[in-house]
Formats: C-alpha cells, structure tokens, sequence
C-alpha cells in the first residue's frame, strides 16, 4: 500500500486591477484629448473664430498650436494602448505625473485669470507671440475653456492611475500628489504674482 502524497496548494495569482474600468477610462481620456487636440489644430490650420488677438506672426502663431495638437494627439494614443499593453505597469506613474501636471496647471492659471479679471494682477500675455489682444476675452477664453479641460484630464488621469496601483498604496498615492499639486501651485500663484521669480506653467 503506497503513502498518499499530498498535492501541494495551487499558486494563488495576486488580484489584479480592474481592467474593464481602466478600459474605459482610458476611451474618455482619449476623446476628451483628442476634442482638445482638434481645437488646438483648427488654429494650426488657420482658423480664426474665438480669436481674443491679434499674432505678431501667422505662422509662428500657427506652428504653436500645431506643436500643442500633436503633443495632445499622443496623450489621445497613450491610455488606450498602455492599458493593453505591458506599459500598464507604468500607468501609476504615469497617472500620478499628468494628475499633478495638469491639475496644477489648471489650479495655477484659473486662480490667476480670477486676480485678472477682478483687476487684482492683469494678465499680461508674451509679447513675442501676441502683438495685441483682449484681455478680458482672453481671461475668460482661459477660464471657461482651457483650464477646465486640463483639470479635468489631471482628474481622469489620477482616476486611470488610481486604478492600477496596489490598494494598500492608493492612500499614499492620493495624498502625495494632493501634497505635490498644493506645493506647485502655491509657487506657480506667487510666481504669476511676481512674488518670486519666474516659474512659468503652461
């Protein structure tokens, strides 16, 4: 009579990140870059409409926003295809680093069109690219249209990358990019208020 021998305890993969989420996180970060890639492109091409200024070149202005457009076009290309890919291993780092990039983007120049159109620092925009302009259109072009969309990204990339670190980590890494988010920001106002020197966001 031969001795049983005992089977040993099939190996237990760790849980994984709920990918069906990340997916479609992944979609409306594209969409909503590439909508913003489109309106950036449609001044590239030469569009006119919603103009606050006048450029002190076409050309120059155009090259600009067709700069901006293809950098956005690839972060419309990155989600979806880092979700499906090994270079989702990569996506809490990449989450945390455009979460506080745009949201401080966002909190830093929504907060200073505030000061600007409530007369407390006019915005005073490069004079390299901009030979005349509106203020007061250009405030509320920024504040209405542009800053929404970059805070609204760096929520979605948080999100994205929220989905795919680890659940013992996830209150370290909300807390370290809030923190990351405050500091810059406080250094992007005081800058813009010429408090201190020069750091230029966006």
């Amino acid at each position: 009579m031969t001795a049983a021998v005992p089977v040993p305890a099939r190996h237990q993969d760790p849980p994984r990140a709920d990918t069906s989420t990340g997916h479609r996180l992944a979609w409306v970060l594209a969409l909503s870059a590439f909508i913003y890639a489109s309106y950036r492109a449609y001044y590239a091409l030469g569009g006119t409409a919603g103009m606050f200024g006048e450029p002190v070149s076409d050309a120059e202005f155009r090259a600009i926003n067709a700069v901006g457009a293809a950098i956005i076009l690839v972060a419309a290309i990155l989600p979806p295809v880092a979700v499906r890919t090994r270079l989702r291993r990569a996506l809490p780092a990449l989450g945390w680093l455009a979460a506080v990039g745009c949201c401080t983007h966002a909190l830093v120049n929504i907060t200073l069109r505030v000061f600007s159109l409530t007369g407390v620092h006019p915005t005073v925009l490069p004079s390299d690219v901009w030979r005349s302009y509106d203020r007061h259109a250009s405030d509320l072009q920024d504040l209405l249209l542009n800053e929404p969309w970059f805070l609204a990204e760096g929520l979605l990339w948080a999100a994205l990358g929220l989905v795919f670190v680890a659940a013992s980590r996830r209150r370290a890494w909300v807390l370290s990019a809030a923190a990351a988010c405050l500091a810059l920001s406080v250094v992007g106002v005081l800058s813009g208020l010429d408090v201190i020197g020069s750091f230029r966001v966006g």
